[in-house]
């Protein structure tokens, strides 16, 4: 499993975001609140993908958060308004590096996955003969996230909208391998679009912003709750949840 969270809204530092909240991911990579069965913590790396005027910029370690000071260092003086970051407890037998680690990125997307494939990789054989052999020959790792990610990317090149994709690649991977988690997270910088399929979700939304988390980083109580097979689709002038 993983801890994951997209932020919309004015600019705020990152390390707001994710290093000063008292249960923010930092914190969630040693005691998560919500793991659901699904280990205990997040160490096997982490990553945030944000929004600046020059592109997209990303940055992933295979390290605990807490352990990078680099990073602590550029969080504490890069603002952002639009991010997606996340926390990672690798699938057993799974590589740990950098590349494993989401955000994955393509076409301006930034997008992760909370959850695992059930019968990786054996599952998954049947779809992945559909999809261009250059796009598994390039994948960012040999994980069942990143695959998870590249079944979602060939949905948007082929046009379907970013809710439709993820709502897609939950149903044919959940037909494929029944009792996956699929919680997915996907970010453009302008909206968010969330899953929940087997683990937890919850949206904070105020004037001109908006958090969609895999748990809430405070105890504020503007946080709410998604419940499982729901689909959301946020920005910062307002959410809506959905069926999945």
């Amino acid at each position: 499993m993983c801890r994951h969270l997209v932020y919309l809204g004015p600019p705020v530092p990152l390390a707001a975001l994710l290093v000063e909240p008292p249960y923010g991911l930092q914190h969630q990579t040693w005691a998560p609140r919500d793991m659901r069965g699904g280990g205990t913590i997040n160490v096997d790396g982490f990553g945030a993908g944000w929004y600046t005027p020059a592109g997209p910029m990303r940055y992933r370690r295979a390290v605990p958060i807490w352990t990078d000071k680099n990073f602590a260092a550029l969080a504490r003086v890069t603002a952002v308004g639009a991010v997606l970051a996340a926390v990672r407890s690798a699938t057993p037998g799974m590589t740990v590096t950098d590349d494993a680690c989401a955000p994955f990125t393509a076409d301006g997307w930034f997008f992760s996955h909370n959850g695992f494939v059930a019968g990786w990789p054996d599952t998954m054989a049947k779809l992945a003969e559909r999809l261009p052999v250059t796009d598994l020959l390039t994948m960012d790792a040999p994980t069942d996230a990143a695959f998870v990610w590249t079944l979602v990317r060939d949905r948007l090149r082929a046009g379907y909208g970013p809710a439709e994709a993820l709502r897609a690649t939950v149903a044919e991977v959940s037909a494929a391998a029944a009792g996956s988690r699929l919680n997915l997270l996907l970010t453009d910088g302008e909206k968010a679009y969330a899953t929940t399929s087997g683990h937890a979700l919850a949206v904070h939304h105020a004037v001109g912003r908006v958090l969609v988390a895999s748990e809430p980083f405070d105890d504020d109580p503007g946080w709410v709750q998604v419940p499982d097979r729901r689909l959301v689709v946020a920005g910062p002038a307002a959410y809506t949840v959905e069926e999945l």
